[in-house]
């Protein structure tokens, strides 16, 4: 997929039906890939680019610094470079305006659309600890089980927490160990045992249960989604 510069407004061409069209290519690419459930990063990519054009929208200094400079003039003496914002420009200006005006509700229109299939999902995933559960749950495995299938997915993961100004924020790294089949007697009690008896760094892992009752692409949805299940079930059990 053909990501959307940051700066595509200011970047380049600077005319609306270039922008519409770049704009429009980039969402038609979006839309066929929420049509097969695959969420991200298009999701987190259009929630970035709708708070960037409604900045642009809100704050003219956003604008302002948003657009590239050139050289006006040059002070050899001194090795001074003397720019000038090309802000001055009234019809470019307008030009601005008129894309930012037509991106803001599409980016709505697409932002809805995703947020809907996240809805969908997230309803059909469902999170459990299994067996004894440590007192520090900030580390340990994620059981993740795609669908009906058997095939259950092991992470491990972390998480990390960190402040800023006066809200509390959690971060999350997981990374792949490796992959079992749950069948009646391979229970994921079994499996964490497993899991302890061969990775011996964690004792006494926190390990919780991720079941998707959809089959979901793994990395571009349920990976990430499960992720976010967890941060937020453990940040409301209060145990990290």
């Amino acid at each position: 997929m053909t990501s959307l510069s940051k700066n595509w407004i200011t970047e380049k061409l600077i005319d609306f039906e270039y922008k519409r069209y770049l704009l429009l290519a980039y969402l038609q690419q979006v839309s066929e890939h929420f049509g097969e459930a695959r969420l991200y990063p298009s999701l987190s990519e259009l929630i970035e680019h709708y708070k960037n054009v409604v900045a642009l929208k809100e704050n003219k200094k956003s604008l302002y610094d948003s657009f590239p400079e050139r050289m006006s003039s040059a002070d050899l003496s001194n090795f001074r470079l003397i720019y000038e914002k090309i802000l001055a420009d009234d019809q470019l200006m307008q030009e601005i305006e008129n894309i930012v005006d037509f991106s803001i509700p599409q980016f709505e229109k697409y932002l809805a659309d995703g947020k809907k299939i996240y809805d969908m999902i997230e309803v059909n995933l469902h999170i459990a600890p299994v067996g004894i559960m440590p007192l520090n749950p900030s580390e340990g495995y994620i059981l993740l089980k795609n669908g009906g299938t058997s095939e259950t997915q092991v992470y491990e993961y972390q998480i990390s927490i960190f402040e800023q100004s006066t809200e509390k924020y959690r971060g999350i790294y997981t990374s792949y160990v490796c992959s079992y089949e749950k069948t009646l007697t391979n229970t994921f009690e079994n499996i964490k045992s497993d899991l302890i008896r061969y990775h011996k760094k964690l004792p006494n892992p926190a390990t919780y249960v991720i079941e998707a009752e959809l089959q979901l692409p793994l990395e571009e949805t349920l990976l990430p989604m499960a992720k976010r299940t967890l941060v937020k079930y453990v940040a409301n059990q209060g145990i990290a």
